[in-house]
């Protein structure tokens, strides 16, 4: 070596010297290996872990030092030595150690300046592992190992996980660590030392433990102290046990297990030893059999839970600390060159007493799955026992191996029995618990699991040196250092675990070589965004899985990945599928039917159907109750994975009861039924056995015995076996066995038998080299379902039958098997058996000789499988199965024979015009008590096919006793189909179908129908098992579906009848009442008030009635606030029936009753003292009088009423009155001066009421309104009359008032007035003045009263000619002398003619003998006095009228006296 090396040495750092020394060291004890191997032909395994004995012969070989001796594995040799030793091979240890220093490092220079401490770190390795001994009683033994890792690991040993302190046992123990080797020395060995030692080795990067076993044998006899160790014989193997000079050729061992140990019953935290003495004959001092223990035939070594001790004579287990997870069935076996002898019985570990009354059981079989660098998945099995509670979840708890501090691992109970633990330190190791929690306390916690090391698998394995083959030399080599580069995308990133809890995603890293440090970064994106979230946002994940938590139930999530290292983060990987956060396990179905069969005077058998299409499923629990005691105690405390269990542990006489539930991850499901009742007592008797062997094969026992029936069965192929104690088993049969077939022993101990064999073999299908048979259901079924068949076949040559070879090895649960390998062109002859719960069956008759040819028809081969159900007087049901030979084209429909059972062949007969496409058929029109056959054939294009078998015979005659399905709606809405069987056995189903396709959910007397929709519609029928057929079977039409709909409806939702819906009304003093009226309830109905969704009730508030004769509900309020503004309902309850009404007060419809009740609870104040009735108000007479007036009640003598206007009291006068209860106040002509505010005050001791009546400007106008249409109702009809001056238009009225607005029209515009035309009024006359009319004048004219509504007109039509008139001829005045007649005539004229009134003073006269008044032609009135005196002085006018108008004259006549007559007179 130069100076440039050494100086380079010197420049390393220390930690890099040493790193690289043990580096160095391991490829040392590698090489030392090789040359040992080469200079003495020994293998690799058996030099590191066998040791090596130099013996003589080893001199001359370069080895003389070594002679003799014996070097223990792991043994470390001095220098010297192995340059003795080596000599032959030219090496030199110390130059090679130098030279291994340095090797690489000149290369590389520059690459290890760069290496950091880190690099080198790596956990411990055992290079050597200690190995297991046997040695004698007071001998001792070394156990030794290397152990490689940086940095040094520090080894701690353990015995039976129990680590050991050399200063508590001074002289026992003898530690040593000395370059890398670390041994553990026992000294003078006894029996209990005999355990499982345990090396640990432990750095920052990991720990690593390997085990080693030591077993201590003593002597029968005295031991001598001074017998030579036995020494392994270097090329024998390590299996072989035998340890002496005993030679076992020609030697036959007969080996007895005696003294055995029972079925055992312990508790969580006992101490229990199961043992058994064995007896090996002949006795050879010194020979040791193999004893090994199993445990549910998985074998059992070593640990701290158990101890496996051997004293030559007696093998015992002993359990130092029981748990749940050593119950199981427990096998002692014993080897011995001749052959080996077993024997097994069962330990049953009940849970411990729970700290909390009623808290559950503890966890069991915690174990850790998929440990890595960042988490490590925990997994762990539910107990049998919840306390009576729901589990409501589980707490995981961990603790750092070499430490005894438990933490918390999970916040909130998880239900999932996985459980991902994260927060963990890289390189340390771990034991796990788990503890259960229910709602009344906490569990023990379970056993801890086996320690783990949180680093990924690869680290575990990855090797930091590399030894080639032998050259000579060491050659050491190191990854090329690269770049610093962004990783790429990772790979094949998937979710392989999701719960509602957490989830687990897994990927691959990327592909590229060289890169360093490579972490992962990992983001979430909710489904249907595209917003990215980064989960591990502070510490880059470094292993390729990583555990979620905290995503939302039920949300979709994608999930992405990327790399990152020093040089960047990569590039994200492909996005996962959108994944739904929830338990994609489902907790199990309930397991079916629980059948218990006796067994001995304190075990039952209990045999379950499995769950169906269970997912992951862990096993089954078994829980047992006395019955009527309601008390459930379990009879396993450990998953069992088998569908059948021998409960021990039973009070003999009692009557138990059985039920069954399976249990995965998910959860534990339903119970199963419960089974039916079986009294604890030993199984049946010799004599119930033959019984149960005449109905199974059909022989006439009579008083046979054991040897009889074995002698009748074995030509059957039967081996019988009867054990005679009273405490053996029961009689067994054993069917004939085949190569590849184990059969099920028949126990005629429980009521089953095996069933009797099939019948009418037929070929279904053949191609060239298989064969579909069919075949019908046996007879006998043996009192159980049929689980299964098994087929034979045998080659025919020339007629000459061969051997029978099995068809299938697992049965079948179809009557039609394809058997396949089968030759072309050979013949075969097949046989069938049937198998049940009891066991398989006798074999079916060789069926006929077959010839294995394909079919090349163009039409279908048979149907089969042809069954009938449903067999009435007039009717049955035929089901079949479809060929299995389709044909050319595929079968369309089907045709079905029918004949008399006893008619020819020829009288088969289509049922059948038109070919249908089920597969069943109900044939109707049959003959009672008839005997029929019937057939089935398929068609398909080509035509129709080959005929089924035919059926059994079959009478069409109902069964008396027969019932049919019954549809029922309860009370609680649900549709379902009942069907009673009187007929049947503890062991018959019923099977409900769907247009006769088998229900699988369903296996009760009634049939639920969950949401029945149109999907639903169809047949519905039930079948019976292990009975004579008994079925019957309901068409569900569409029309009866929407009839149980309707049904269903109002039995699941009753409705309480109202008459009235909820409604408010308010009652005296303001008060508020809410009610309704029920149509029909009960007393014992139930009322809920509810108010914006809070309950209210009865109280000072709220005052609530329910009249149960009426049945008024009511809710009275004495008021109301804001705070009552919402809805409100009422909740009726009767029995099932309910019904609810609600009113909404809200908003303006609140308000407005707020103030009516407010205004309601005044009115109640006012109305206790002198008050008004009728508030003060007004009405016009015909008169057209306005009469002010009120209606007061409660008044008394003393109380004064008051009228004021305007404040002014108005003194009491004529036109004040109070009359009846009511005060009055006349104005008779209204005017302007009237308006004003009139108030009435009613007074006296009680109270004080006003009532105000505004009759200003609007007040005072309506009033006036109504005033007007009183005036303009009063009117007459409008008229015509001319005058000197022209034409006069007029109306009266009964009374005017100044106030009154009229207006007059002329073809229907307002009249603009002028000289011309005037209006006015005289008196009560409404009068308009034309004067010098014309012809544009005549037309239609109106009058119209104004009175604020819609007015009052009256019209009157001005027409020219054929108006009345009066033309002329009378004068102005008349003066004549007395006693002279008097004649005035004046055409009149008009159309029609004008009728003609004369007055005098305006008065009208009539003619007589004095005044003779004519009017003749229609044209001419005359007007005549025979002889005037002084009374005839006057005023006189004729008044002309038709339709069209009126016109009058007038003229004055004056009588004088002549004077010389008035002297006379004088």
């Amino acid at each position: 070596m130069n100076n440039t090396d050494s100086e380079h040495e010197l420049k390393s750092t220390h930690s890099l010297r040493k790193g690289y020394e043990n580096v160095l060291l391991d490829l040392w004890m590698k090489m030392l290996c090789l040359c040992l191997k080469h200079a003495l032909k020994f293998s690799d395994d058996f030099v590191l872990n066998q040791g090596v004995i130099f013996a003589n012969s080893s001199r001359g070989a370069g080895l003389e030092p070594l002679a003799g001796q014996f070097w223990p594995p792991g043994r470390m040799f001095d220098t010297p030595v192995l340059n003795a030793a080596l000599n032959s091979y030219y090496v030199d240890i110390h130059l090679m150690l130098k030279y291994c220093r340095f090797l690489k490092i000149h290369e590389h220079e520059e690459h290890f300046k760069r290496m950091n401490e880190d690099s080198l770190m790596h956990s411990p390795e055992f290079v050597i592992k200690p190995r297991s001994h046997t040695v004698w009683e007071k001998q001792c033994v070394r156990l030794h190992c290397t152990v490689s890792g940086w940095p040094d690991p520090r080894v701690v040993w353990y015995k039976n996980n129990v680590a050991i302190d050399p200063l508590a046992n001074p002289g026992k123990y003898k530690l040593e660590s000395k370059y890398s080797v670390h041994s553990l020395e026992i000294n003078r060995c006894d029996f209990d030392d005999t355990a499982q030692y345990r090396v640990s080795a432990m750095n920052s990067k990991g720990e690593l433990s390997a085990f080693a076993s030591v077993v201590v044998k003593r002597f029968k006899g005295e031991v001598d102290e001074n017998l030579p160790a036995p020494r392994p014989l270097i090329l024998l193997p390590h299996a072989l046990s035998v340890e002496g000079p005993v030679s076992e050729y020609g030697i036959t061992f007969q080996t007895h297990i005696v003294d055995r140990f029972g079925v055992s019953f312990g508790r969580e935290g006992e101490t229990m030893s199961l043992g058994c003495t064995v007896v090996i004959y002949p006795v050879l001092h010194r020979y040791q059999p193999e004893v090994q223990w199993y445990r549910d035939d998985v074998l059992l070594s070593p640990s701290k839970w158990y101890q496996m001790h051997w004293s030559g004579d007696k093998a015992t287990l002993t359990f130092t600390h029981l748990n749940k997870e050593d119950e199981g069935l427990y096998t002692l076996r014993v080897t011995t060159k001749s052959g080996y002898e077993t024997y097994s019985a069962y330990l049953f570990v009940r849970d411990a007493d729970a700290e909390v009354e009623g808290a559950p059981g503890a966890p069991l079989d915690v174990r850790c799955l998929d440990a890595n660098k960042d988490y490590i998945i925990v997994t762990w099995k539910q107990p049998a026992v919840d306390g009576g509670n729901s589990i409501l979840g589980y707490f995981v708890d961990r603790c750092e191996v070499g430490t005894t501090h438990w933490i918390q691992c999970n916040d909130t109970p998880v239900k999932f029995a996985r459980f991902p633990v994260t927060g963990l330190v890289e390189g340390r190791s771990y034991v796990f618990r788990v503890r259960a929690v229910n709602s009344s306390g906490m569990s023990h916690p379970s056993r801890v699991s086996e320690p783990v090391a949180a680093m990924d698998p690869a680290d575990r394995a990855r090797m930091r040196g590399t030894s080639a083959p032998w050259t000579g030399q060491i050659i050491v080599t190191e990854e090329e250092p690269a770049e610093s580069m962004v990783p790429g995308r990772p790979g094949d990133l998937q979710v392989t675990e999701a719960t509602k809890n957490y989830l687990v995603l897994s990927w691959k890293p990327p592909g590229e070589k060289g890169l360093e440090g490579v972490m992962y970064y990992v983001e979430k994106c909710v489904s249907g965004t595209d917003s990215w979230q980064r989960v591990n946002t502070e510490i880059p994940v470094k292993s390729p899985r990583f555990a979620l938590f905290d995503l939302a139930e039920g949300k979709s999530y994608s999930f992405r990945v990327r790399c990152c290292n020093s040089a960047g983060v990569g590039e994200p990987s492909e996005p996962t599928e959108a994944t739904t956060v929830g338990d994609k396990l489902d907790i199990p179905a309930a397991p079916g039917k629980v059948v218990p069969t006796r067994n001995t005077d304190t075990s039952v058998v209990v045999s379950w159907e499995a769950s169906r299409d269970a997912k992951e499923l862990v096993g089954y629990y078994i829980e047992a109750s006395v019955v009527g005691s309601n008390v459930w105690e379990p009879c396993n405390n450990k998953p069992v994975n088998a569908t059948r269990f021998i409960c021990h542990g039973l009070v003999t006489g009692e009557t138990y009861v059985f039920r069954v539930r399976a249990v995965n991850a998910a959860g534990l499901s339903q119970f199963s039924p419960e089974s039916e009742p079986i009294e604890v007592k030993a199984a049946i008797g010799e004599k119930n056995l033959w019984a149960a062997l005449t109905l199974t094969f059909g022989i006439n026992w009579g008083a046979t015995n054991s040897h009889t029936a074995a002698a009748s069965l074995r030509p059957l192929g039967y081996s019988v076996t009867k054990l005679c104690a009273p405490d053996s088993p029961p009689i067994q049969i054993q069917p004939p066995t085949h190569p590849a077939r184990t059969h099920a022993r028949t126990h005629f101990s429980v009521v089953p038998a095996s069933p009797a064999p099939p019948y009418g073999i037929s070929v279904l299908e053949c191609v060239r080299d298989s064969m579909v048979l069919g075949w019908k259901q046996p007879s006998f079924i043996g009192g159980a379902e049929i689980t299964g068949y098994f087929v034979d076949y045998r080659e025919v040559v020339d007629g000459v039958p061969g051997q029978w070879h099995e068809a299938n090895i697992k049965a079948v649960s179809e009557r039609a098997y394809r058997v396949s390998d089968l030759k072309e062109n050979r013949k075969y002859q097949f046989q069938v058996r049937a198998a049940n719960m009891a066991g398989v069956g006798i074999p079916s008759l060789p069926s006929d000789i077959f010839l294995c040819e394909e079919w090349t028809i163009a039409v279908p081969g048979p149907p089969y499988d042809l069954q009938l159900r449903e067999v009435r007087s007039d009717s049955v049901v035929l089901l079949w199965k479809p060929p299995v030979y389709q044909g050319r084209d595929p079968v369309n429909g089907f045709y079905i024979d029918i004949k008399e059972a006893e008619a020819p062949e020829e009288a088969w007969r289509g049922v059948n015009t038109k070919a249908t496409e089920k597969t069943y058929i109900k044939i109707k029109n049959l003959k009672e008590g008839e005997t029929y056959m019937f057939r089935v054939r398929a068609q398909n294009q080509a035509g129709v096919g080959k005929t089924s078998d035919a059926t059994e015979p079959v009478v069409a005659l109902t069964k008396p006793g027969t019932k049919e399905i019954v549809v029922d709606v309860d009370d609680d809405g649900v549709i379902s189909l009942n069907f009673e069987c009187g007929d049947m056995t503890p062991d018959s189903k019923f099977v409900w179908s769907k247009d006769y396709e088998e229900i699988t959910d369903s296996s009760r007397y009634k049939m639920f129908f969950n949401s029945p929709g149109e999907e639903d519609i169809g047949i519905y029928s039930c079948l019976v098992t292990q009975t004579d057929g008994t079925s019957s079977s309901y068409t569900l039409s569409e029309e009866e579906l929407k009839r149980l709909l309707q049904i269903s409806h109002d039995h699941k939702f009753p409705i309480i009848p109202l008459k009235s819906e909820l409604a408010v009304e308010l009652m005296e003093k303001g008060r508020v009442r809410f009610w309704l009226q029920a149509d029909k309830i009960s007393a014992n109905a139930k009322i809920d008030y509810v108010f914006n969704d809070n309950p209210i009730s009865h109280g000072e508030k709220y005052k609530m009635n329910f009249d149960k004769n009426t049945g008024v509900i009511e809710m009275v309020m004495d008021s109301l606030t804001r705070m009552d503004e919402g809805t409100y309902t009422f909740q009726l309850q009767d029995g099932k029936a309910t019904n609810q009404s609600s009113l909404v007060l809200i908003g303006d419809v609140f308000k407005e009753l707020q103030k009516e009740s407010e205004f309601q609870m005044k009115e109640w104040v006012r109305k206790q003292g002198p008050h008004f009735i009728e508030y003060l108000g007004y009405e016009v007479t015909p008169e057209c009088c306005v009469v002010l007036k009120c209606k007061v009640g409660n008044m008394k003598k003393e109380t004064s009423a008051l009228w004021y206007k305007d404040g002014h009291e108005i003194k009491s006068d004529n036109n004040l009155g109070f009359t009846e209860g009511v005060l009055k106040l006349e104005i008779a002509q209204i005017s302007k001066k009237d308006s004003g505010v009139y108030e009435v005050v009613l007074k006296d001791d009680r109270g004080k009421d006003t009532s105000t009546l505004n009759l200003k400007d609007q007040g005072f106008k309506d009033l006036m309104n109504e005033v007007f249409s009183f005036i303009a109702n009063s009117s007459t009809p409008l008229k015509i009359t001319s005058t000197d001056e022209g034409i006069r238009l007029y109306t009266f009225v009964s009374y005017y008032n100044d106030l009154l607005q009229v207006t007059w029209h002329y073809k229907d515009s307002a009249i603009a007035f002028s000289d011309r035309i005037k209006s006015g009024v005289v008196g009560e006359q409404l009068w308009l003045q034309i004067t010098d009319p014309t012809e544009k004048d005549m037309g239609k004219y109106a009058i119209e009263f104004n009175d604020g509504k819609g007015g009052l007109r009256r019209t009157a039509e001005l027409s020219g000619q054929d108006r009345a008139r009066v033309a002329g001829g009378l004068p102005d005045v008349v003066t004549i002398q007395e006693g002279k007649a008097l004649n005035l005539t004046c055409n009149i004229s008009g159309n029609p003619v004008p009728e003609v009134t004369w007055l005098k003073n305006d008065r009208e006269i009539t003619s007589d003998d004095h005044c003779i008044l004519k009017f003749e032609s229609g044209k001419f009135a005359s007007f005549t006095i025979t002889g005037v005196n002084i009374s005839d002085s006057g005023k006189y006018s004729i008044l002309v009228k038709n339709k069209y108008g009126t016109e009058s004259g007038d003229f004055t006549v004056s009588v004088f006296i002549p004077e010389d007559a008035d002297s006379k007179k004088k």
